[in-house]
């Protein structure tokens, strides 16, 4: 297992402190497993009690896919048990799953109301984890300021985790980042024009 560098961490710092720091987290890259590796991410999290939110940014709520089923699963796990920790979950695509009449909203607007809500979220310390599925396209489209994100998430109180994914993610938040894995594609089956299969690709 890799090991932080000691000259880089803070001398005034516990070891209890210093496994408690906030961690912005970015996948991104043009290879596949980039929300994968976030929501495997969250299963861990949860495994530790923490409270998950996750949000994704271009995926339809209509979409049956294995992990937000998996997820509601765990949500009723620790509902029923205590077991692990609560699963918050929405999707944008048509239209975030809290508002009603999204047909006329454009991308833009659901963008800002779903980033709107995170703030809250993130002010009162909702969740331990975020993760920001296909939020580089929100940044890189200029749906929503670059530059105001980061400092949000800067000031974010807590020990709140924010993971993002995405192809394009904007140089300033790999920047900001603390963590950051670009997955390259070698090899991909859609290259020669095969479809996507179940338990692979959702």
């Amino acid at each position: 297992m890799m090991q932080g560098t000691p000259p880089t961490t803070d001398p005034k710092l516990t070891t209890r402190q210093l496994r408690r720091q906030p961690r912005l987290i970015v996948n991104t890259g043009d290879g596949k497993g980039k929300s994968t590796a976030a929501f495997g991410m969250a299963l861990r999290g949860w495994n530790q009690g923490w409270s998950i939110g996750v949000y994704q940014f271009v995926k339809s709520p209509n979409w049956r896919t294995g992990e937000k089923a998996a997820f509601a699963a765990l949500d009723e796990v620790h509902r029923q048990t205590g077991q692990g920790g609560p699963v918050e979950w929405h999707a944008m695509g048509a239209g975030w799953t809290w508002l009603r009449a999204t047909q006329d909203v454009d991308q833009t607007e659901l963008a800002r109301q779903g980033w709107e809500r995170i703030k809250q979220q993130l002010a009162e310390q909702t969740h331990t984890l975020y993760v920001l599925d296909e939020f580089s396209y929100v940044l890189a489209n200029g749906w929503l300021d670059v530059d105001e994100v980061l400092q949000t998430l800067a000031e974010r109180p807590g020990t709140q985790h924010v993971v993002m994914t995405g192809r394009r993610m904007p140089q300033q938040v790999i920047d900001a980042a603390d963590l950051v894995t670009e997955m390259t594609k070698l090899k991909h089956p859609f290259d020669t024009g095969a479809k996507g299969q179940a338990g692979i690709e959702w």
